[in-house]
């Protein structure tokens, strides 16, 4: 994930000051539409973090066990900056796990081993987007479990899965773009020849200008939509053809 070096504190407090305006402008819509994101962004950015301490520590290394990162507390993975720009701008990071790839056992090479613990995080993400569309069929379904609440509650809870399910899909999607500091160039990196590995570390810093452009000039969006809601539209389907098999819809 992203580790920048800047004065948080001050990042945040502006990225605050922005979101409180945000909220003032767009009203009572705005307000619910921000309540709805924050236990999406919360639950992915903490599944994803997670995910990276687990793959590192099952490879034999301890850091981020050490570094108390080996559980779902929230906490210990959201990062301020990060959490604030998910909301804000629609993409985001959380605390970056720190590993130490010497402690790796051994078993894989070096560029897999760091290749696993990159992949882990957008592949946890995808596995909480599909857990969640699995609980919205099973509500939409088995109606009497929220029988209970009125219309607009129903409505509120399909909408806080609906959000959950669309921003583990994305955080997913934007993590696998093959561009520093994301972990897609981790991955990437794995399957380079040695000379390509070679120029990609020396020219580093072009993909990190690369990468600014594309969010600055929102090219990123017009490439990671079609993704995004293939990505989506796929997982739907899967879980409406599980469901259908047992005969449940």
């Amino acid at each position: 994930m992203f580790n920048f070096a800047f004065d948080k504190k001050t990042i945040t407090i502006v990225l605050v000051v922005i979101l409180g305006l945000w909220l003032i402008t767009s009203g009572t819509n705005g307000i619910l539409n921000l309540l709805l994101t924050i236990p999406g962004v919360l639950i992915a950015l903490t599944f994803h973090e997670f995910a990276h301490a687990w793959a590192a520590n099952k490879l034999g290394d301890e850091t981020p066990r050490l570094q108390g990162r080996l559980n779902l507390n929230p906490l210990s993975h959201i990062d301020p900056v990060g959490f604030v720009f998910l909301i804000v701008a629609g993409f985001g990071w959380g605390k970056p796990v720190q590993i130490d790839p010497r402690n790796f056992n051994g078993k894989h090479s070096l560029s897999k081993a760091e290749a696993i613990v990159s992949a882990a995080g957008p592949i946890m993400n995808f596995i909480v987007a599909f857990v969640f569309l699995i609980l919205y069929y099973v509500l939409f379904i088995v109606t009497d479990v929220i029988a209970g609440l009125t219309i607009q509650w129903q409505q509120i809870v399909f909408a806080l899965i609906t959000y959950t399910v669309s921003i583990n899909i994305g955080l997913g999607v934007f993590n696998l773009i093959p561009l520093p500091p994301l972990d897609g160039s981790k991955i990437l990196m794995h399957f380079l020849p040695y000379k390509a590995k070679e120029w990609f570390y020396k020219n580093g810093q072009i993909f990190y200008i690369v990468f600014l452009i594309l969010f600055v000039t929102n090219l990123s969006s017009v490439i990671l939509t079609p993704i995004f809601s293939s990505v989506f539209s796929g997982m739907e389907w899967v879980v409406y053809n599980i469901f259908k098999l047992l005969t449940l819809i």
